[in-house]
């Protein structure tokens, strides 16, 4: 199938999976993950009417995007991928939203780099939800201090993601999700991949993260 097909079917799953919700999400959004995918294979998914994307690397999505985002003011980019200090300045000014904030450091450099800016990217906590020693993201028992201290430097946060770990069954790591977003205030939940978007749909998802079932092979570029 093409890109527009693949991305046709999957908004049509979403569809059928918020619809079987117990409590669906008011939307849930498709965030098309574009990492290795080349500059034309984007530009095919945005001639198909996507106008969300997910880059893992700030330094990748630097190669692509500025030019992409000036032809297509409606572009919307997210970094779903970890996030070094060091990468920072370039994220805000790059990123419309930063879904990895997962330590305190950090959270003080993106509120540095907002007053120097004036602006700063809609953010997300990264959970760590199956306490992976290998992945990013704040322990379960770390994440209510972390938000805490994310409000108090008056960071735009917004809400919660997660990356489960492969072997487990995903539904009670986005059950968990949704809860602590709701115990603490929060509205948007970035959950579910390639293989699991339709069970984070049905568990209220509001973004659903998508590449290799919309582009297919990753490609090197």
């Amino acid at each position: 199938m093409s890109i527009p097909e693949n991305l046709a079917a999957i908004l049509a799953r979403i569809d059928a999976a918020r619809k079987a919700a117990i409590k669906p999400a008011p939307q849930t959004r498709l965030v098309a993950v574009s990492k290795t995918v080349s500059e034309a294979g984007v530009r095919e998914a945005i001639a198909a009417g996507q106008r969300l994307f997910g880059e893992n690397r700030v330094q990748e999505a630097q190669g692509k995007f500025p030019q992409l985002k000036r032809e297509f003011s409606d572009l919307e980019l997210h970094l779903i991928g970890p996030l070094q200090t060091n990468k920072t300045k370039d994220a805000v000014v790059l990123f419309d939203a930063i879904q990895t904030l997962d330590r305190a450091k950090l959270a003080d450099s993106l509120a540095a780099e907002r007053d120097k800016q004036g602006r700063c990217p809609r953010l997300f906590v990264q959970v760590n939800t199956g306490e992976e020693p290998q992945k990013a993201g704040v322990l379960p028992a770390d994440t209510e201090a972390l938000i805490a201290y994310a409000r108090k430097l008056e960071l735009p946060l917004i809400g919660l993601m997660c990356i489960p770990p492969v072997e487990d069954d995903v539904a009670p790591h986005f059950a968990f999700l949704a809860k602590l977003a709701e115990e603490n205030g929060l509205t948007e939940l970035s959950m579910g991949m390639s293989g699991d978007f339709e069970m984070a749909a049905r568990f209220g998802a509001t973004y659903v993260r998508v590449g290799s079932a919309i582009f297919g092979a990753r490609e090197k570029i």
